[in-house]
């Protein structure tokens, strides 16, 4: 199975809750002129994640209403934590029997890389031009936009790079690639930072690529964060 829909019952829910294949394997993350995650193999197990991430029409028919600050059914769902994900999980297996859960970031950068085979090496997700595959400063008019109007990158992923950063499950520190050697695992560490990826509408086109990390507490509201679903193995 390549794809399978969250809510496929739900006709209005069934495309933007699409969930994408993604072959395991080792692949390279990082770039070398990255200095916080500079080039280095990783293995990560096959999984599923979002064809979009996580909208205002999928977040509210798990949560309930909420209040974002650029709203529409289509739009990314903005301005949550970390926290606020995982209890959207919880609620998600209440509603559909499966767990899901964030992705691990190695597991991000592999699907916006366009999964293990590709041999292309694009600074952002999709290729090298971000006007065609995202929503940046240059281009958002200041804000987010509904999901899936930019093109979709090699396996089929939309707005992977810009329109809304999204939360990964891992704990950030600092000194966490230099030590990783070939395997990927869940960081070792515990805290209240988290990882964060995509870029978002109001960063810069350097700040979109595949290869950029940040990280915020793990109870910040942010207006630029969102996330994305993984299918717990």
């Amino acid at each position: 199975m390549d794809s399978f829909s969250i809510f496929n019952d739900t006709p209005e829910l069934a495309d933007l809750s699409e969930m994408i294949f993604v072959e395991g394997g080792k692949f390279t993350m990082g770039d070398v002129t990255y200095k916080d995650n500079p080039k280095h193999d990783v293995t990560v197990d096959a999984f599923y994640i979002g064809k979009f991430p996580v909208t205002q029409a999928l977040y509210e028919k798990v949560m309930g209403k909420y209040a974002p600050r650029f709203k529409g059914d289509k739009r990314p769902v903005e301005n949550v934590s970390w926290e606020n994900a995982q209890i959207f999980f919880e609620k998600l297996e209440k509603d559909t029997g499966k767990k899901y859960r964030l992705p691990i970031e190695a597991e991000w950068e592999c699907a916006a890389r366009g999964g293990i085979h590709l041999k292309d090496n694009f600074k952002y997700a999709g290729g090298e031009n971000l006007n065609e595959f995202g929503w940046y400063d240059d281009n958002s008019h200041g804000e987010t936009k509904p999901v899936g109007m930019k093109m979709e990158n090699q396996l089929g992923l939309f707005d992977m790079s810009g329109n809304i950063l999204e939360w990964c499950e891992d704990w950030y520190n600092k000194d966490f690639y230099k030590n990783r050697k070939t395997e990927n695992s869940w960081r070792p560490i515990k805290g209240i930072i988290h990882v964060v990826r995509g870029g978002a509408w109001n960063f810069s086109e350097n700040h979109c690529s595949v290869y950029n990390a940040g990280n915020y507490m793990l109870v910040n509201f942010v207006k630029r964060v969102g996330f994305r679903c993984v299918l717990s193995n």
